[in-house]
């Protein structure tokens, strides 16, 4: 440590200390222990080798050892999502005591052996999602590739998985689950959301779903879709009011292609529709109606004239 720091330690403490007390939002000191990113991160690892066997981790199955296999990863994963869950329980609902904490960990458990369960029906949900991505995209070689590369079916398996949190009540984890896979594909997916069968994500960078969308099945979406909120009513305080729906429906059999922007809760998107690159929806969709962008005329010069 350098000289001048040393002289002047006592005096950036106590100032650094002083914010702590008026940015009272900011900290957590004395408050129960928040949940770790890097170990949800973790166990969505874990989750993810239960899902797609073979695909991810460090050895070759066979059908001698995929038993033991299976039973290890449910004992690790179980063991840490339950611990995870309870930081989120305990944080979420401000816990004080250690009875209160072990309460936590108790339902914790119960709640963290209740997904599991329902590990082969993420399965089955998964599998159609891998044959639209297969089915949609003529640059798909195999499904294994989907698997393996596509950042668009990553963003979705990490939803698929904290979407059943978000039905079991889990506070916390399920958003920190979503904002590691926007992180890493670039796709920012709630796990709020309603997403119905094989649903396909093309390129995924830039795509946001919102919370109160609801998607049905056999939707195809672009690089670039935002389904978001037109606005945010707010109370007789002025604070935006939380639980309304605020996003879009999209009906069965839609395609939505680049950079288009569907906003309301209001806001239907029919079943069948089509929806252009950069198109700006702000209102209902018939089915089967297609709509594009013909606000600007695309020239072309010759660079040699000009």
């Amino acid at each position: 440590m350098n000289d001048s720091l040393n002289k002047n330690l006592e005096q950036l403490t106590n100032d650094i200390l002083a914010s702590y007390t008026t940015l009272d939002s900011t900290q957590r000191i004395g408050e129960t222990f928040l949940p770790t990113r890097s170990r949800i991160v973790d166990v969505l690892h874990d989750i993810r080798q239960l899902l797609f066997p073979g695909f991810f981790g460090h050895k070759e199955l066979t059908a001698e050892n995929i038993r033991y296999h299976v039973g290890n990863l449910l004992i690790h994963a179980g063991s840490e999502l339950t611990r995870q869950i309870s930081y989120c329980m305990c944080a979420d609902r401000q816990c004080q005591t250690c009875a209160d904490a072990n309460a936590c960990h108790t339902e914790a458990g119960d709640i963290a052996q209740n997904f599991l369960a329902r590990i082969p029906t993420i399965r089955r949900a998964l599998a159609l999602d891998i044959q639209a991505a297969f089915d949609g995209d003529p640059a798909a070689k195999s499904t294994d590739e989907v698997i393996y590369c596509y950042p668009g079916f990553y963003a979705v398996v990490v939803y698929r998985i904290a979407h059943e949190l978000v039905e079991l009540e889990v506070p916390l984890m399920p958003r920190m689950m979503s904002e590691h896979a926007h992180s890493t594909t670039g796709a920012d997916i709630h796990p709020g959301a309603d997403i119905g069968e094989s649903f396909f994500i093309d390129h995924a960078t830039g795509v946001v779903v919102g919370e109160t969308t609801q998607i049905g099945n056999n939707v195809k979406i672009y690089q670039g879709v935002t389904l978001g909120a037109k606005s945010f009513p707010k109370d007789e305080r002025g604070r935006v009011i939380k639980g309304l729906k605020r996003h879009p429906t999209i009906e069965d059999n839609v395609t939505i292609y680049p950079n288009a922007t569907i906003l309301g809760g209001e806001t239907v998107i029919g079943q069948s529709a089509t929806v252009g690159g950069n198109a700006y929806i702000v209102e209902s969709v018939k089915p089967g109606h297609l709509v594009i962008h013909q606000d600007h005329e695309l020239k072309v010069l010759d660079k040699n004239k000009s």
